[in-house]
């Protein structure tokens, strides 16, 4: 019970996380668009400030080159000035030669009027800085403007690095959120692994309690009379079935040796497993088989390829737990020489909202399942066998899982015809 507890706020802890971190990308994506459109807005007020100044610095030009009095160009030079310190360019004016200070407006730093000789110290020494960033501009021989830029234009300067940082911040919270989910996922695929291995270890396990209980009865007391012989074949079986498992999970993440097998007699071992475990009260679930005697052998791994096989029917199983119904086994050859294997049974189907992750670690339809089962077939089917696997129905009844296999070929590249066996 304690496992299912931590294995549920696993779940639900990894379910809060995979919303939370494309919450937060999307927030700050959200964030960094209304950054910058209020910036572009501002800028765009600006630029039309701009248009709005040089329109009145050429209407004073035009009103002085025009007018007829004798003072209205010295005005209209006047107001120009005014307009031009209006924009926000700090300038220096220096007299030539000797460099000597001048005038000055829009300085990044406050100076008195007139400023004390520190304060021109300074002044001249930031004419020589927009000297480096810009020439200036005059008469060398008798006066230099030093200017520099609007302070649009400077703030204008630290976009492409503002948007690198962004881009960078989201990037590394994209990586370190897809290291996370990737981590979590592999954290809860090793418990789902365990509990599987644990659960499918329990089967045969137990009943290797009961038959050595079973031995320490006196003959009479034994169920049907059984003598240590039958009992030595019943552990014997349950022996195999423990070295079956413990070769199925040895074999997980290797790249074992593909080799021609028989479908036929791995579908028709997997019957005789299954008929065995079939519910026997209640509505009843039968269990159908449809593999041509003359099936090629397909290209695989037998231990594999029945540990698949076997998943998909006792999920199968699961969902018609209660309500009965049947489920068949079918495979056919196809082309480019593959054999089509398909699983159909008559259940509930799967709900339409898992449909497309139902191969995913964790996505299962049981509440108390951890989904792993299908996820291994998957990893059987395509990662190990180079095939394909997929849920072939959509519709609100029943499900058919249908997989496609590579033939084993000969040196010629025609099927292997299965061999005589027996």
């Amino acid at each position: 019970m304690t496992g299912r507890r931590t294995a549920g706020n696993t779940r639900r802890a990894t379910g809060v996380a995979s919303r939370t971190w494309p919450l937060a990308l999307a927030v700050l994506f959200g964030a960094l668009l209304v950054w910058y459109m209020v910036y572009t807005a501002q800028i765009v007020r600006s630029r039309q400030a701009d248009a709005e100044t040089f329109t009145r610095i050429y209407a004073q030009v035009q009103s002085g080159l025009t007018s007829l009095d004798p003072g209205a160009e010295l005005a209209a030079l006047t107001n120009l000035q005014r307009e031009l310190v209006e924009l926000g360019v700090p300038f220096v004016v220096t007299s030539e030669p000797g460099h000597r200070y001048n005038t000055s407006a829009n300085l990044p730093f406050a100076v008195s009027n007139p400023p004390t000789e520190e304060e021109t110290d300074r002044i001249l020494r930031y004419a020589r800085e927009l000297d480096e960033r810009n020439e200036p501009v005059g008469d060398p021989g008798i006066e230099l403007v030093h200017y520099g830029i609007t302070p649009e234009a400077a703030r204008l300067q630290w976009i492409p690095f503002l948007w690198a940082s962004g881009l960078l911040l989201t990037v590394l919270l994209a990586v370190t959120m897809f290291r996370y989910q990737r981590r979590t996922a592999a954290e809860q695929a090793w418990t789902a692994m365990a509990r599987e291995l644990a659960h499918q270890l329990g089967t045969p396990i137990s009943s290797l309690q009961g038959w050595v209980e079973v031995l320490g009865l006196s003959r009479g007391e034994r169920p049907g009379e059984m003598g240590q012989q039958e009992v030595a074949v019943a552990i014997g079986e349950d022996l195999v079935r423990l070295e079956r498992v413990s070769r199925r999970f040895e074999l997980i993440g290797r790249d074992p040796e593909l080799r021609p097998v028989s479908l036929k007699d791995i579908v028709a071992e997997l019957r005789n497993y299954m008929e065995a475990r079939l519910p026997r009260l209640g509505p009843g679930v039968a269990l159908h088989v449809d593999v041509p005697d003359d099936l090629p052998d397909v290209l695989g791994h037998e231990v594999l390829l029945a540990w698949a096989l076997e998943n998909v029917v006792k999920n199968a199983l699961d969902a018609m737990a209660g309500t009965g119904g049947s489920i068949t086994i079918s495979a056919r050859p196809a082309e480019k020489r593959r054999v089509v294997l398909r699983i159909r049974d008559t259940g509930p189907g799967v709900p339409f909202e898992i449909r497309d992750r139902l191969f995913d670690p964790g996505v299962t339809t049981k509440s108390g399942g951890w989904g792993v089962g299908l996820t291994l077939t998957r990893r059987i089917v395509q990662g190990v066998h180079r095939g394909r696997i997929e849920l072939l129905d959509r519709g609100d009844r029943g499900v058919t899982f249908q997989a496609w296999l590579p033939l084993a070929t000969d040196d010629g590249g025609a099927a292997v015809k299965p061999a005589a066996r027996g």
